[in-house]
């Protein structure tokens, strides 16, 4: 008698840093995984690339690993999430016409500046709904074009990280609402905006722009040359999926209107979901149509998040130190870090949430020869617990909001707990560190007709939180904290374009 297999969904989660395959079970269970590491090029110190076939290689190595590990599976579906914005861009046959240019290349910040003087940053966020970045692919193709025009006349499509992904898959050509957000899409009627593209003069980039559909439709079916290279079976159904913040929301059951949620990883992330748009015009949100028909994800996404632990730790000789060991020191000192104030501000490409500056730095202020280096790495903690409470208040979340939380950092205690006492409100930790797959799981439920809608699907995944609590004086401490920590960067900040010209003419 054969064995009864467990229905099964394989989850691809691309971030900027690794691929992870998972296998989850229709009901939740986890029942096998793998990831590779993915390296980031920089060939300059405003750039960031990534080898779209690297990327396609981790894929297939981590899938055919995590299927090997889950026997028990029966596999019923592909759904794929991955990290957003940035340049994919292939030619007519689907071939990379060169490196993916990742949503931290700061290459375009000048010409971010420009267009927001001139009036089409505006423009951008009148229709998109979100404010320009450095990252973003409307000012990116700009970019390339003046710079490798060749390159522009070749490609034929642009297809962010799991849309090439999927390709790779299916063969087939589309992206979903929630990725087209960030190009030139009406999110309020759901389709490209003609009226954006010819206002920004981009007719010319029209036809790179792929189809949208919805991110619960089956886009295609496993190929049998990817099945070979991937171990998934041919003819096996691939989601359209979504681009991965707010698929975060989906995988930690915070995907409803009105809820909140936060992100800390490579980069962080605020969010909360709503049935239309609310944000304020003059407020640099990021807006991402949830559905294409109106209800939208509107948030923040701060390009600081862990990266300043690893630099930060590094630069203060702790790299012989476990993370653990590196929270005890930080732990060590009181809350406050001694009144050591470090703002975040460490991406080359500059700051988008909860404010826009392409020439943003980060600094420890308030350093004195009694300072130690214990309050010094609590004070970086600190600080990216500031700029999430900054977030989370710009986006109008109630301090009596429940926020829950994912990402590499939030598997740590003591960032949930300092981030808790900082914003004043209670968070909530996931222990499941699959949330992508979760998600990913959730839309392939939709997607089959297992279940009616993404909220049911999100009821049958649901995963225990762990609650952190605010400490009342804490984060009396923390609000004082907080208020000189926006001024001491409103104080530096008309200082950052000459410092960034002085790291220029310094290398």
């Amino acid at each position: 008698m054969s064995e009864l297999k467990t229905p099964a969904v394989l989850g691809i989660d691309a971030g900027t840093t690794a691929v992870k395959s998972v296998v989850i079970s229709t009901t939740g269970q986890v029942l096998g995984s793998a990831r590779t590491e993915l390296s980031v090029q920089r060939p300059t110190h405003t750039t960031a690339e990534q080898d779209m076939i690297d990327v396609w290689a981790a894929v297939c190595r981590t899938t055919n690993s995590a299927l090997s590990r889950s026997d028990s599976a029966e596999i019923i579906a592909v759904s794929i999430t991955g990290q957003g914005d940035g340049a994919w861009l292939v030619d007519e046959e689907g071939c990379p016409t060169g490196p993916a240019l990742l949503w931290l290349d700061g290459r375009a910040g000048d010409r971010v500046d420009q267009w927001q003087m001139d009036g089409r940053a505006d423009a951008v966020r009148r229709v998109t709904g979100s404010a320009l970045f450095p990252g973003a692919l409307p000012v990116l193709l700009e970019e390339i074009e003046e710079a490798d025009p060749e390159r522009i006349q070749s490609s034929a499509f642009h297809l962010n990280c799991k849309d090439w992904i999927r390709y790779q898959l299916t063969g087939e050509i589309a992206t979903d609402p929630t990725e087209a957000s960030r190009t030139y899409l009406d999110v309020s009627s759901g389709v490209y905006s003609r009226e954006l593209i010819n206002e920004l003069g981009h007719e010319r980039f029209r036809r790179l722009l792929p189809p949208v559909v919805p991110s619960t439709d089956i886009a295609g079916t496993v190929t049998g040359e990817a099945s070979s290279v991937t171990g998934i079976p041919e003819g096996l159904p691939v989601v359209v999926g979504m681009v991965d913040t707010p698929l975060g929301g989906v995988g930690l059951g915070a995907a409803k209107p009105g809820q909140g949620y936060a992100i800390i990883g490579t980069t962080s992330f605020v969010g909360a979901l709503h049935n239309q748009r609310t944000a304020a015009h003059n407020q640099p949100v990021i807006t991402l149509s949830f559905d294409g028909h109106g209800k939208v994800l509107e948030c923040f996404a701060p390009m600081n998040g862990t990266p300043n632990l690893d630099w930060a730790r590094s630069s203060l000789s702790l790299s012989d130190l476990s993370w653990a060991e590196v929270e005890d020191l930080a732990n060590t000192a009181q809350p406050g870090a001694g009144g050591v104030i470090y703002l975040p501000y460490t991406s080359t490409s500059g700051e988008r949430a909860p404010f826009v500056d392409t020439a943003a730095s980060a600094s420890w202020v308030n350093l004195s020869v009694s300072t130690t280096v214990a309050e010094m790495i609590r004070a970086v903690y600190e600080g990216l617990a500031q700029s999430l409470r900054e977030c989370m208040d710009e986006l109008g979340l109630e301090s009596s909001a429940v926020i829950r939380l994912s990402g590499g950092g939030a598997q740590s205690d003591t960032i949930c707990q300092i981030l808790a006492d900082v914003s004043g409100r209670v968070i909530e930790r996931s222990d499941d560190i699959e949330l992508g797959a979760r998600g990913c799981a959730a839309l392939a439920l939709v997607a089959l007709g297992n279940v009616g809608s993404v909220d049911a699907a999100m009821e049958r995944l649901a995963t225990p939180v762990r609650r952190f609590d605010p400490n009342e004086e804490r984060y009396a401490l923390h609000t004082t904290q907080a208020t000189i920590f926006r001024q001491v960067r409103e104080a530096l900040r008309p200082q950052w374009r000459g410092l960034r010209q002085l790291r220029a003419d310094s290398q």
